[in-house]
């Protein structure tokens, strides 16, 4: 059976209840980023050494990536971020609580990526993004004082969906070496039939109408839906693919993808760390600052930067 939201998510759900914030699909793509950094958009209890904005080249011009370092003394291992929206919204700026909290916790510098978004630049555009970033810091690193030979490769959502595709490229192409793949309930497959799917199609952070809505920005053609650099799950071979952490919550439209993907992993020899947070919703990691913070968010920051520790021992 499935559980209720946590209270602390209920309080969030229902104050965005009480806005009256609409669902994103009913938006033209500015509204809903616009809308979408209104909600997300706030000052970090995170403390961190450094932040600095730059460009690094991309395939499509410059490419905006925001580097975030530790405290401590470096150089520092890197987990390259990119973050969530659908590949429609989201930016540097509504994903900054979550690098910071995650640069603080696990002690590795974090390069927070600002990819092209469709439906101006549907697929692959913000997967070949990716894929650039990741080779820019591993040939680079110096450049930002991170370790090129320990990187790490994450994000939530759709930035979970382009860290799976990038650790699947980097594999198929030969490198650059990743030392993990941190996947915050990533979308990895076009199906919509899955049973989280139907269960939390509504009224849980993230609408079935909302994920319709996003994927047909994002993809031009069903056989793009059909590219396992799209959709990770499709691939014929998962093995050979770097360690990972999967983060799914119970009440997410896209929990069931998720952890097919991660039993994907495991049974291609691939050491996966799978962690399934009840009465959470879809977003709940970013739920981190007041007056939305949730107790489970922190848990979880703190259960990825475990992984990212031991992984840059």
């Amino acid at each position: 059976m499935t559980s209720e939201p946590h209270p602390q998510v209920q309080a969030i759900l229902d104050r965005l209840e009480q806005m009256g914030a609409p669902d994103l699909s009913t938006l033209d793509p500015e509204e809903a980023r616009t809308m979408f950094a209104e909600l997300r958009v706030g000052e970090s209890t995170a403390e961190v050494g450094d932040v600095t904005d730059r460009t690094i080249p991309g395939p499509g011009g410059e490419l905006p990536v925001r580097v975030y370092e530790p405290a401590s003394e470096g150089p520092h291992p890197a987990l390259v971020y990119f973050h969530g929206g659908g590949w429609v919204v989201g930016n540097l700026d509504t994903h900054d609580s979550v690098c910071r909290h995650l640069t603080d916790a696990a002690d590795c510098a974090v390069v927070s990526v600002d990819y092209r978004l469709a439906p101006e630049h549907p697929f692959p555009a913000p997967t070949e993004d990716a894929v650039a970033a990741v080779e820019w810091v591993a040939e680079n690193g110096e450049e930002i004082g991170v370790y090129s030979d320990r990187l790490a490769v994450g994000g939530d959502s759709a930035g979970g969906n382009l860290a799976a595709a990038t650790a699947l490229v980097a594999r198929d192409r030969g490198g650059p070496d990743i030392d993990r793949q941190v996947l915050i309930y990533p979308a990895t497959s076009p199906r919509d039939d899955w049973p989280s799917t139907k269960e939390n199609a509504e009224g849980q952070f993230l609408s079935r109408s909302e994920m319709e809505w996003f994927g047909d920005q994002f993809l031009e053609s069903d056989l793009d839906a059909r590219n396992p650099y799209a959709f990770p799950l499709q691939a014929c071979d998962h093995g050979g693919l770097p360690p990972a952490t999967v983060v799914t919550a119970e009440l997410d439209p896209l929990r069931d993808e998720g952890r097919a993907y991660a039993e994907a992993l495991a049974d291609a020899g691939v050491n996966v760390t799978h962690r399934n947070y009840e009465g959470m919703v879809h977003g709940f990691v970013g739920m981190l600052e007041e007056p939305a913070s949730v107790e489970t968010a922190h848990e979880a920051v703190e259960g990825i930067a475990e992984d990212l520790r031991e992984t840059f021992e």
